[in-house]
């Protein structure tokens, strides 16, 4: 048996899957499911599966008891991302989730069962327990364990579906997705914690001040590693940027991690930064020459061409899917009619791409992105980060998210997401 924390994930292989909820008894809370596209969101209220409804449209998901589900990843419809899998506090149930001993989910698969332990909930009345989820053609589980203090209403409106019993003039509401936990923070010292989390709250808030609170999306990080970059290594400012981007990336990642890329003439994709091994990270592969966990930097040369790493993260996007790019670079964008009509093609794919300034340079073409015609939506964005060190939390992911959620609408609107 596989046991995950909060946060955490696995893989899991494609085929049927049994969930099993524990500590849920039937008459106190109801257990429930939902199938969400790639906005989080489901498409209908056909992919809300409860007792009043067992089993979804084609029949890939079905509450197949009082507390357990059946799943069969092989039937899961294209456009369906995630099943999220949750429970609610039946009305005549006064206490909440926390006082329910041995809650969580047990899913069983082809040779292995994942075990999902409830963490953190207390005065919640509804919650997910866990996630099951496609992330580059490979299913994984998570442990969620996160809810609603008003419980069953707000957690199948934050899903997408409906709610008839509405009164006609409804209470306004503070309800709001909660503030997103992932693997590995439980080991973090206290201060690091701290630190983390005030992290975590700032990104949340941009996200909810836009109307984008749990939008999910792939989180790419593209670091310039040319000469020109030599003061900003050897001061360590591009590894205090990293640690700051790893937020965004626990907001907004499905896996809650960064995946990275370094550049100059052509790149590398070096492994995946999470909270676990950030520290770690950023001392083996933040570096301008040498080898580094196996990679030879100077394979990829010392001076600047962005089309190739644009152009293999374009390679690599999942149609009607989000990205998001977090593009750190001193300027020099040399070729810019080729990057400009990239720019434009590259409008009618979901990827939006953040550029940031690094080092007080001229940055040419950057700064006149909003200002490029010819495109289908508006999908990137520029500023200058001349000194990190001081850029507040709040201001530095006001700077980096502001743009992000208008494209999201936009882009939808476009019928370039899903």
């Amino acid at each position: 048996m596989v046991s995950l924390t909060r946060g955490a994930n696995t893989p899991i292989d494609a085929g049927p899957l049994t969930v099993v909820v524990s500590g849920a008894r039937p008459g106190m809370v109801d257990v429930m499911a939902f199938q969400l596209a790639g906005n989080h969101k489901t498409r209908n209220d056909n992919d809300f599966v409860f007792f009043n409804q067992p089993t979804s449209p084609e029949g890939a998901v079905a509450l197949s008891g009082a507390t357990t589900l059946s799943i069969d990843l092989s039937r899961i419809p294209a456009d369906i991302d995630t099943i999220a899998i949750a429970v609610a506090c039946d009305e005549g149930f006064a206490a909440g989730l926390s006082s329910l001993p041995g809650l969580g989910a047990a899913i069983s698969g082809t040779g292995v069962t994942v075990d999902l332990p409830a963490g953190g909930l207390t005065t919640e009345r509804a919650a997910v327990l866990g996630e099951v989820y496609r992330r580059n053609g490979q299913w994984k589980v998570r442990n969620v364990s996160a809810g609603w203090d008003r419980g069953f209403a707000d957690l199948v409106r934050e899903h997408g579906v409906s709610v008839d019993d509405e009164p006609a003039t409804p209470e306004p509401t503070t309800t709001e997705p909660a503030v997103r936990s992932v693997a590995g923070e439980e080991k973090l010292s206290l201060e690091k914690r701290q630190r983390l989390d005030m992290r975590k709250r700032e990104v949340h808030k941009v996200l909810l001040t836009k109307n984008a609170a749990g939008v999910r999306a792939r989180v790419i990080i593209v670091i310039d590693k040319t000469g020109s970059m030599a003061k900003q290594y050897s001061k360590k400012v591009i590894h205090r940027v990293v640690e700051r981007m790893l937020a965004v990336a626990t907001q907004i990642d499905d896996d809650g991690q960064l995946e990275p890329y370094m550049y100059a003439k052509s790149y590398l994709r070096v492994p995946d930064i999470s909270v676990g091994n950030i520290e770690t990270w950023t001392e083996e592969y933040l570096h301008i020459y040498g080898k580094h966990g196996g990679f030879d930097y100077a394979s990829i040369g010392a001076i600047n061409d962005e089309l190739p790493i644009m152009n293999e993260i374009l390679s690599s996007v999942t149609p009607g899917h989000p990205v998001l790019v977090l593009f750190f670079t001193d300027g020099g964008f040399r070729q810019k009619r080729p990057i400009s009509e990239l720019m434009r093609t590259a409008s009618s794919a979901p990827v939006f791409w953040q550029f940031v300034g690094i080092g007080k340079a001229n940055y040419g073409l950057l700064e006149q992105l909003d200002e490029m015609d010819g495109r289908l939506v508006d999908n990137a964005g520029f500023f200058a980060l001349d000194d990190i060190d001081k850029v507040s939390d709040d201001e530095l992911y006001q700077r980096l998210l502001s743009e992000f959620p208008d494209w999201l609408r936009a882009a939808k609107a476009a019928r370039v997401l899903t």
